[in-house]
């Protein structure tokens, strides 16, 4: 009954609601999601939402990484809900965690607008936002509004970056900026780790903690502020190898837990002619994302399964998406594009399908079926 009524949402979203959106300028839709989902009347319905759409098989689904459970492995990646206002519908239809964000140590208004730019054909956003947020300190104090109830089963990640400000564009002043931001954040009981977003191409001064060195002293200056969450860092996607593995290095050397794999695709060069005009600015998310996403997951579970856990992020439209992604080294898979692509409901379509997906291979949890195909892929 709730496959069939996830099932007929799907329709109705692809057929209706989807063709309506799209009609609409992308940056108007997002700006109304966000004030959609938050709602009184929206989240007096989740538990309706819950049962239509998410899924739950904490036998099969849940994991416990580090000391903090996880009920599936599907969350929210950043980049969507800036200012932590969504993890209540999150949590309601079926997300198993979300990460918030990115915030930095003062508000920021982010880029000039459009922010998104759609690619049908290449199941594609172009992503030129900039880092908008209301700030550690207001982003921190909506954190802490949150109910107890929600917090203490939905893992919430709080990413963190430098102002997108020409203020913080010296490595001195950015690097305080992301300690402002982490002690701030640090402080919120609901928050059980921080993601240190080094890899936002789309801000003043590009990336500049994507070398070894300037990323030692990023973790050596976040480590003296004490904090007590887990470390997670975003990471860029557009490195080759022999550049990436030496951040990986670092991230052991101060102990850090996770590694996301990774950020927007700064490559244009696939995308069909004529789909992407180019006065138009930004990098790509989505489907153009999975190979590169794919490839460095593998690589980085071979070398550093014991040592670091991976999220995998970057196009995730379905189950086997999700499913690729863990066989090849992920534990947990974030979306985002996904979810304006195929509707709400993916996120309970993806859990029981890839319930399907471990019957079939004959495996019993989530668990056994990390880096099955690592090996094999990285040849």
């Amino acid at each position: 009954m709730v496959d069939v009524l996830s099932r007929c949402s799907q329709l109705v979203y692809k057929k209706a609601i989807k063709p309506a959106l799209f009609k609409k300028p992308p940056d108007y839709v997002h700006e109304t999601m966000i004030q959609y989902a938050q709602h009184r009347e929206l989240l007096r319905l989740s538990r309706i939402l819950h049962f239509m759409w998410a899924y739950d098989n904490p036998a099969v689904l849940a994991q416990k990484i580090g000391s903090v459970s996880f009920a599936n492995p599907i969350g929210l990646s950043a980049g969507l809900d800036k200012n932590a206002q969504l993890p209540p519908i999150c949590q309601r239809i079926g997300f198993g965690f979300s990460t918030v964000g990115s915030i930095s140590a003062e508000p920021c208004a982010g880029n000039p607008k459009p922010w998104f730019y759609r690619l049908p054909k290449s199941q594609a956003l172009v992503v030129n936002a900039g880092l908008p947020n209301d700030g550690a300190a207001r982003v921190g104090a909506q954190l802490d509004k949150l109910s107890l109830g929600i917090t203490a089963t939905f893992p919430i990640v709080a990413s963190i970056a430098r102002t997108n400000s020409a203020r913080a564009c010296s490595e001195e002043a950015a690097i305080l900026d992301y300690c402002i931001s982490a002690k701030r954040l640090n402080a919120v009981a609901g928050v059980r780790a921080l993601e240190i977003n080094i890899s936002c191409p789309n801000t003043y001064g590009g990336e500049p903690f994507t070398t070894p060195e300037k990323l030692s002293r990023l973790l050596a200056a976040l480590r003296a502020t004490h904090s007590t969450k887990p470390l997670w860092i975003k990471m860029p996607i557009n490195l080759p190898w022999h550049e990436f593995q030496p951040l990986l290095e670092v991230a052991c050397r101060y102990n850090v837990q996770a590694v996301t794999i990774g950020n927007l695709n700064k490559n244009r060069g696939e995308i069909p002619s004529g789909e992407l005009p180019s006065q138009v600015k930004g990098n790509l998310s989505g489907r153009p994302t999975q190979a590169l996403s794919n490839a460095l997951i593998a690589k980085t579970y071979l070398h550093y399964n014991d040592r670091l856990t991976i999220i995998g992020v970057g196009g995730v439209f379905n189950a086997h998406d999700a499913y690729q992604k863990i066989r090849l080294g992920a534990s947990l898979v974030e979306l985002i594009t996904g979810l304006i692509y195929e509707g709400p409901q993916l996120i309970g379509q993806i859990n029981r399908d890839l319930v399907s997906l471990l019957q079939k291979d004959g495996l019993s949890s989530i668990g056994e079926a990390i880096g099955l195909d690592a090996q094999a892929a990285a040849q």
